[in-house]
């Protein structure tokens, strides 16, 4: 006969194993108004959460203001008190969300986008936010901040072309080790095998 510790192991799991069953069964599609773009694991989620720097959510380390800019910022869902990494916003290059997110600092927003995983069938996601709102106001902003912010921050970088190819953190790390980040001797054996 099993031990009375087992059993109640065994019900605890049981249990944990419902709620996560419970949870992932939990759709977050209605309502919203995402653009789809054919990535794997992605599912349109549509809800809302308070807005938080996602260091001082995990560790406690809180600057004011969520950081100023200077944080990676998440959405705790009001839904199931779940921190959503937000990873990036609405604009078509994979630009980060902190300059949409920040105005909102420590409130609740409503948002709509797509949750993203490579394993459809895994519970933890990240989001990509394409619109956002304050929670009781009807007028939704399209989460596409990014490159104007940018802009606003190098005054002084000129040229063509997309901002990546021109910002100056971005030349100083490849100046420092390529393109793949390997070197600057693979960068120029993977010229040669594919030329």
């Amino acid at each position: 006969m099993p031990t009375r510790n087992f059993m109640t192991w065994l019900a605890a799991a049981c249990l944990l194993t419902a709620s996560a069953s419970a949870m992932q069964a939990q759709d977050f599609s209605k309502g919203s108004n995402a653009n789809e773009l054919g990535l794997t694991g992605e599912a349109k989620a549509m809800f809302s959460g308070k807005v938080v720097d996602i260091l001082c959510e995990l560790s406690g380390d809180c600057p004011p203001n969520c950081g100023g800019g200077n944080r990676n910022m998440g959405i705790v869902r009001a839904a199931d008190n779940k921190l959503i990494v937000v990873a990036k916003n609405a604009q078509f290059e994979f630009n980060g969300p902190v300059d949409d997110l920040l105005p909102y600092c420590n409130k609740t927003v409503d948002v709509d986008g797509l949750l993203l995983s490579d394993d459809s069938g895994f519970d933890a996601k990240v989001f990509m936010a394409q619109f956002i709102r304050l929670s009781g106001e009807k007028e939704w902003k399209k989460a596409d901040l990014w490159t104007e912010a940018w802009e606003k921050r190098n005054p002084k970088v000129t040229g063509e072309g997309p901002w990546f190819r021109r910002d100056p953190r971005v030349i100083k790390q490849i100046d420092k080790s390529g393109y793949f980040g390997l070197g600057h001797e693979v960068d120029e054996q993977w010229r040669k095998e594919n030329e």
